[in-house]
Parts: structure tokens; sequence; C-alpha cells
């Protein structure tokens, strides 16, 4: 029997609360995961007070849980909106109704501007294009798990305040947990750790900030997301080379850069422009990938280059840099994308171009 997402939930909405209502049917279950045998997932009450009251059914949880075919562990966290309500003064109780601290995102940066280095983090691997419509969000998160399936610690940013992206292609909607209104607890999917202002608001609703709220959002969700240990994080950045690149470059220790592009002339004029920025800013340039470089008709098996073939390639010979790899234009590639599930996380060739990617970026010692 395989673990699904819904045989878990079931499971779950087993478990009798105190006043009423299930684990699931009082939405209290964040950051699901399911690892082969592995079951991970967070309790998130509306306050500190009824977190210890869940404690028993933290334990009927794990124990249900422990019992269904296929399940080697389990692992169930509590935590709560906010912090325990303060104790009543003499002749003052406590307000009622009193909510616990939001998590504002979006401020100006604090801080010195020296590059910081993220406690846990081994390495900080940006993802980059000179302009939009290349697929470089397709890229950063099928490289991220493809990562993650040769068996590295990956997290997964998405830096694209405006055009948040990751949510859609990971298959994660949800809110993230804050226990205290700082610290951000981040969200699970295919073995990657996530974070994306995409989680903290509707899906059709537009960020407007001016710069300095753009580079503050960009600040907290680097430093004050609970990553854990990771051997790799990748940004996904907004095309372009503005606020969000000089912000990365600036002030966090980056290990390095990746620029992609199609081999059509007009994307590979602005490439030119995202390379000779991470120059500029002094980060190092870890190599270039084509996408799109080559699409086989499913029906009748021809290969063409619609949108040419090889210039990246060239590209990345005449400046000296390594060329990563060439990624095919597939509809699979879309479809997945679409539905959540990065095609990297199944078989097939598409699945293999990421994977011999990925293996590339770990022998080089890359990621």
């Amino acid at each position: 029997m395989s673990l699904t997402r819904e045989t878990i939930l079931e499971t779950l909405d087993k478990v009798d609360l105190p006043g009423g209502g299930t684990l699931v049917s009082r939405d209290l279950v964040r950051a699901l995961t399911i690892d082969g045998g592995g079951v991970r997932f967070v309790i998130e009450a509306p306050s500190a007070e009824e977190a210890r009251a869940l404690e028993a059914a933290r334990g009927d949880a794990e124990a249900r849980l422990r019992a269904l075919p296929g399940v080697e562990a389990v692992q169930a966290l509590l935590t709560a909106h906010g912090p325990a309500k303060p104790a009543p003064q003499a002749r003052q109780a406590p307000p009622r109704g009193e909510e616990a601290p939001s998590l504002k995102i979006g401020r100006h940066p604090t801080g010195d501007n020296s590059a910081q280095k993220i406690a846990g983090i081994d390495r900080i691997i940006a993802v980059g294009s000179g302009k939009g419509g290349v697929g470089k969000s397709t890229v950063s998160a099928n490289l991220a798990v493809a990562l993650a399936r040769q068996g590295r610690r990956v997290g997964l940013l998405d830096a694209d305040i405006y055009g948040p992206s990751i949510p859609r292609m990971m298959g994660v909607n949800r809110r993230p947990a804050s226990p205290d209104g700082k610290v951000i607890l981040p969200l699970h999917a295919h073995g990657v750790t996530l974070m994306s202002i995409g989680f903290m608001l509707p899906e059709n609703e537009a960020v407007i900030w001016r710069g300095p709220m753009l580079m503050g959002a960009l600040q907290q969700l680097l430093t004050q997301v609970r990553w854990g240990e990771l051997d790799v994080l990748i940004v996904d950045m907004p095309p372009g080379t503005g606020d969000v690149q000089l912000t990365l470059c600036q002030r966090t220790q980056l290990t390095g850069a990746i620029v992609v592009s199609t081999p059509q002339d007009v994307a590979l004029l602005d490439a030119r422009k995202a390379l000779h920025a991470f120059k500029t800013l002094k980060t190092p340039v870890l190599g270039l990938i084509e996408n799109m470089s080559t699409y086989v008709c499913p029906e009748c098996g021809h290969e063409a280059h619609l949108f040419g073939h090889g210039g990246v390639q060239a590209e990345a010979e005449t400046l000296g840099l390594p060329f990563l790899g060439a990624l095919p234009l597939s509809l699979d590639v879309r479809v997945s994308g679409d539905a959540g599930t990065p095609v990297a996380a199944g078989d097939g060739p598409e699945a293999e171009a990421y994977a011999a990617l990925a293996r590339r970026l770990v022998a080089g010692g890359m990621a």
C-alpha cells in the first residue's frame, strides 16, 4: 500500500479534539509531508494554551499513523499562531478576543549592507535570467526536486515577489505558520523546503510595493524563515536586473548564480545583461542553461528547434563559462507544472534531463 496525502488526512480526521471536531475538520494540520515511509506534519493551534491542550491528540495522531501499512516513522509537531496570553494584572482582566500577533511581510530592510551568511545553509544558488518567459521558475522548481532526489537537503525560495509561481508549480496552497509573528515555518513538497510570498496572498492579488518594501520582504523571507539544515538553497529570481538582484547579491553570501536562456538571439541579448549584472555585483556565475532547446513531436518523433539550438552553449564557450546542459521543450513539463507536480519528480526523458543537471552540480561541488 502506497502512502498518500488522502490516506493520512483520512486517518487524522479520526483524531477527536477537546471541545469537538477533529484535526482535519478544524483545519489544524499544516506542512504535511510524506517521504517514503516517513510522515511529518505540524498541528497549528490558535494559541499556546490550546496547543498545550492538544498534546494528547498529537500522541493519538502519531499512534494512528504508525499503525498504517507502510508507515515507518511519524513526527508531529505542535505550534501556535501566537504566544500565550499574559497573566491578568490586578483589577484588570486580559482583553477578550485578543488575536495572536500576525506575520507581516513587506518592510524597509534593516541592518547593514554587508553580505550575511544564513545559518544552517551550506550553499545558496540564484537562478536568474535577463528576461521573462524563458522558463526560469520551471527550471528552479525542477532543479530543486532533482537535487532532492539525489539525496541533497534542498530549499527553494521564490524571490519573484511580483509574480510568484512556485506555489502553483510545487502544488502547495497554504499559509505558513508563525508561532510568534516573527519566525516563519516553511512548507514542504516533493522533498523540498519551500517559501514564497505567494503563500501569504490570494493567488489573484497583486503586490504593489516600491523598492524598499520589496527589498525588506526578500530579507524577511531569507532570514526569518526557519530553513533548518540545508545543503543548498535555490533562489528563483525575478527577470531583469533590479532591486531583488541587488539585495540578494549585496546582502547575502551567494555561492553563485545560474543563468537560464532560450537559444534565440533576443533572449541571449537579455541573458548577457544578467551575466554582466552578476559580474558587476561580484557574484560568480556557475554556468548557463539552455531551456526549450529541442522539441520532439509526440506523434511522429520528429525533432524540431523552435527557438533555435545551441546558442546558449556557444555563448558559454565564448565567455569561458560552464555550459550546464540543454533542457527540452515538452508538453509534459507544462502540464506537470500546472498540476503542482514538477516533471523532475517522475520518470521519462524530461525528468532525466533535470537529473543529469543535478548530478553535474553535485559532482562539481556546486550543490
